[in-house]
């Protein structure tokens, strides 16, 4: 019997975290991947409640436990740099945290062997025709594919091609920032400093490696834009939103120029009334991202792709399976996506989000 051909977009966390699970339930498993290999930039990333049910069922609770940051906590300073409170380790990293990187290199060794992966790739047109996908490639020709989904980020190819026209999903939450890694040479140990400024916020932690300190500095954005344009121009809003400021920032901006891991992002949410239109559906921030500051981006971006998956085994078609892994998982996404707006205040963001 001829295997099922999924085919998906994004290399990151759901789609490997989907990928693994569907080839053990007997599909042909494809994933494209725009970047020409597995990312390994990122801020670190926590997990909470019933992701750990999942890194079990993917079989890699015990490894990703082996890469925890342990992070002791974040000490709240003021403008010049003195203390003035702290925050429990559990405020950033959840019940577990680990670097990123730690955890894309593991889902991609345990999805490699099987799955096919496609790097520097793109797709640019996708035709459902009912009894499947035909897939435009932008490098790779044509294929078709039984079924077709999204795992590709905030501003996901699929959902452009798929889902639009439409009015725009994205929810800007008013903070965009840059991440970068420099010399520890404030000498954190597993520990964190933030600093909230009026309209603007650094963050500051070292783990894992004791020579590295990970920056955030984020500010106050009208509009997710920046994320497109280049880096040059990404710097230069750094510059301006924090440009005056004492303590460590000019030594910071400094090193952000000599980054070479420099990323930036601003925070917003994906809210969409369905993730599936026909063959093709949308998992972890394509389609329902409760933003970057949430802490909820991995555990959901799992848990989502846990409960399409189960959601296929035991469904009859991929119509029941759809709707099935929506009405499940909204709830947990609607109180996500709550506490973003949350999280987002703390760093400079607004409150609500932009209409």
């Amino acid at each position: 019997m001829t295997k099922p051909k999924v085919l998906i977009s994004g290399a990151s966390v759901a789609g490997p975290a989907l990928a693994h699970v569907l080839h053990r339930d007997g599909y042909d498993v494809t994933v494209v991947e725009r970047a020409p290999t597995i990312r390994d930039s990122g801020y670190a990333v926590d997990f909470r409640g019933a992701a750990f049910d999942v890194l079990a069922e993917l079989g890699i609770a015990e490894r990703i436990r082996e890469a925890d940051t342990a992070m002791r906590g974040t000490t709240l300073v003021n403008a010049d740099g003195t203390a003035a409170g702290r925050l429990p380790a559990a405020a950033f990293a959840g019940d577990l945290e680990v670097p990123k990187s730690a955890l894309t290199r593991i889902l991609h060794e345990i999805t490699c062997a099987d799955v096919r992966y496609v790097f520097g790739d793109t797709m640019t047109a996708l035709r459902d025709h009912g009894d499947g996908v035909t897939v435009e490639f932008e490098h790779g020709g044509t294929a078709d594919f039984d079924l077709v989904f999204g795992a590709d980020g905030v501003h996901s190819t699929v959902r452009r091609l798929a889902f639009d026209p439409q009015p725009n999903p994205l929810r800007h939450l008013g903070m965009s920032g840059a991440g970068f890694t420099t010399t520890n040479h404030l000498g954190l140990d597993h520990q964190g400093l933030l600093r909230p400024g009026d309209g603007s916020a650094v963050y500051l932690f070292s783990a894992g490696d004791p020579g590295r300190l990970t920056v955030s500095l984020s500010f106050a954005t009208a509009s997710p834009e920046l994320d497109r344009r280049d880096r040059a121009e990404q710097e230069r809003a750094v510059r301006a939103a924090f440009a005056g400021q004492g303590w460590e920032i000019p030594r910071l901006l400094t090193a952000m120029s000599e980054a070479d891991d420099f990323y930036f992002a601003s925070s917003c949410q994906v809210r969409l009334d369905r993730w599936s239109r026909g063959r093709i559906a949308l998992v972890g921030d394509a389609g329902y991202c409760a933003a970057p500051t949430s802490g909820m981006g991995t555990s959901q971006a799992l848990v989502g792709a846990s409960t399409l998956a189960r959601a296929l085994r035991t469904a009859g078609d991929h119509e029941t399976a759809f709707a099935a892994y929506e009405s499940e998982l909204r709830p947990y996404v609607e109180d996500n996506q709550a506490k973003g707006y949350e999280a987002a205040a703390m760093f400079g963001g607004a409150t609500q989000p932009t209409p």
